[in-house]
């Protein structure tokens, strides 16, 4: 079987000889036209720090590739920064940027008929992004993270881009001075990577080396330490070989993989993006899933990491404790990941980490114990009742007692909500809401960053509830409850609330409601009108039209077929 299974079909035979010469253009020489052609998607920028790095790694795994006897060819892909959009009108691409850059690797791949792909991303949205266009295409691919931010540090802390939004809180009422605010500001972020805490992106390179799609200790190293460039050229070795076997992704992201992955995300603490992700990513795949199932596997897997946002540690650190394969050598060791599920290496999970360790070092409490675990259960709960039929997403680190029943604060925008909490409006007990924020009425699902971490560096993280149907960022933490669907733009309850109902999040009963009456909740329905469509040309409208509701992932492509 020739190894160039796809791409024969622009560099085999007479007829195409003007491809060839195309080709010839670009560097291919006679011997090359048998090789198998590799695209690698690098979603270098300097627009964040998350990819400034991912250059220098494109071209180390341009160099593997070519050692292991493929050919490569390069191409770029966007990203958008969370951390600089955040809180703007410019935080509205940000997930639509997923679907933006899983299109543009999937026309590329497709297009020039690439025989596989070596995705390199680093902020938050290249990852899921990069999956989903894999999961589509179904042929032989890698993800390379581009690693994780190394910490700020100031005053003996080390500093995350969450220190900056929460000593926006802090400066707001009055706990620190403008001094020491552009002092954190200064320190936060010190370099190359992406945000280094247990935030979206890490969050994401985690679930993906537990998914299979990426190489063992590959997804918290540093961006700036030599072992990831070393790694990424590994990766291209690793990818040339999956080619030769057609070891193909729909064979790895199958029900079980995903499973794993999200039980290493409950184990670390990640993100709730992972929730909106792994649904897309599996509808991609075409691998039965349900926003339920996260509720199902967070019963039964302890957080076992004391990891940032809530807790104390980076990624940095987690890495020198021992990394994913540790943590998943631990669930592993519990009966809590299928050790059947196959990888990207051709081994299985089980053969993977069978040389891994199965007890934490002594020396360190990055990673806990089995028998002390930071919570008995997951975090990422998920909340269901008459404000979420559809459900609603829940991070529950870092709250005392995850269960508040209080008045309903009521915006329209996360502008109006963020200028109440900075003037002091925002009292204990309230009950924050911020609607036409879904994927359909943001447009977009902005994350809620900015007023999460001004009610935390407020001191109010465990004395105010907030629900949104958009969503949060992977470093919030607190009373918080984003996607909730249906959303308010196509009628969900969410949209029906009056400034000083009642409401309770209650995360041990898994319940988000809306006390009222079913009467009065109908009243309401039969008078409200949808709202004026915010945008009616460009990317943002064509989102609006055909993204579905965030409990099913927020896909563009869903009932097509």
């Amino acid at each position: 079987m020739p190894e160039n299974i796809r791409s024969q079909l622009v560099t085999k035979g007479v007829q195409r000889a003007p491809n060839r010469a195309m080709l010839r253009a670009v560097g291919f020489e006679d011997s090359d036209f048998t090789k198998p052609i590799i695209g690698v998607a690098n979603a270098y920028s300097t627009i964040t720090p998350c990819n400034m790095g991912i250059n220098d790694l494109a071209m180390r795994g341009m160099t593997g590739v070519k050692e292991a006897g493929g050919m490569p060819q390069i191409f770029g892909t966007i990203t958008i920064s969370d951390g600089i959009s955040m809180g703007t009108e410019g935080m509205k691409y940000s997930l639509v940027s997923r679907d933006v850059i899983a299109d543009s690797i999937e026309t590329v791949c497709n297009g020039q008929t690439m025989d596989g792909v070596l995705a390199i991303g680093g902020c938050d949205k290249n990852m899921p992004g990069a999956m989903i266009a894999i999961a589509r295409m179904n042929i032989p691919a890698i993800f390379v993270y581009g690693g994780t931010i190394k910490p700020g540090n100031y005053n003996g802390k080390d500093l995350t881009v969450v220190s900056a939004f929460e000593a926006v809180g802090e400066y707001s009422a009055g706990k620190i001075d403008e001094t020491e605010l552009t002092a954190i500001e200064r320190r936060a972020c010190p370099g190359a990577g992406s945000c280094g805490g247990m935030f979206t992106a890490n969050t994401m390179s985690s679930a993906f080396e537990a998914m299979g799609m990426s190489l063992m200790y590959s997804s918290t190293m540093a961006a700036e330490d030599a072992e990831k460039a070393d790694s990424t050229e590994k990766s291209a070795h690793v990818l040339v070989e999956a080619i030769r076997k057609q070891i193909l992704p729909r064979q790895i992201i199958t029900r079980k993989a995903i499973e794993n992955a999200i039980s290493v995300i409950m184990a670390v603490g990640g993100s709730t993006n992972a929730v909106l992700h792994f649904l897309a990513i599996a509808h991609a795949a075409d691998v039965e899933l349900s926003i339920d199932d996260f509720e199902t596997i967070r019963a039964r897997v302890p957080v076992l990491c004391d990891l940032k946002p809530s807790g104390r540690y980076v990624t940095t650190n987690l890495h020198q404790a021992g990394g994913i394969p540790l943590v998943m050598k631990m669930l592993l060791e519990h009966d809590l990941l299928h050790p059947d599920a196959l990888t990207i290496t051709g081994k299985t999970i089980a053969e993977q980490l069978a040389d891994v360790p199965s007890q934490p070092p002594a020396n360190q409490d990055v990673i806990r114990p089995w028998d002390n675990p930071m919570y008995a259960q997951g975090h990422l709960a998920i909340l269901k009742g008459n404000l979420a039929t559809e459900g609603a997403v829940a991070k529950i680190t870092g709250v005392k007692n995850p269960e508040i029943t209080g008045p309903a604060r009521v915006f329209e925008s996360e502008e109006a909500c963020l200028e109440a909490i900075l003037a002091g409006k925002i009292q204990a007990g309230d009950i924050i809401v911020v609607r036409y924020e879904g994927p359909k009425g943001g447009p977009g699902m902005r994350e809620m960053l900015a007023p999460t971490s001004a009610i935390i560096g407020a001191g109010l993280g465990d004395k105010v509830g907030l629900i949104t149907d958009g969503r949060f960022s992977g470093g919030t933490y607190g009373m918080v409850v984003g996607h909730v669907a249906p959303e308010a733009a196509v009628g969900g309850a969410i949209a029906l609330i009056k400034e000083g109902d009642m409401i309770t999040i209650d995360a041990h009963k898994r319940l988000l409601q809306l006390n009222i009456s079913d009467e009065e909740l109908e009243k309401r329905r039969e008078v409200w009108e949808p709202p004026t469509p915010r945008y009616t040309r460009g990317v943002l409208a064509k989102y609006a039209k055909l993204v579905s509701s965030s409990s099913v992932g927020a896909v563009t492509d869903s009932g097509l077929d």
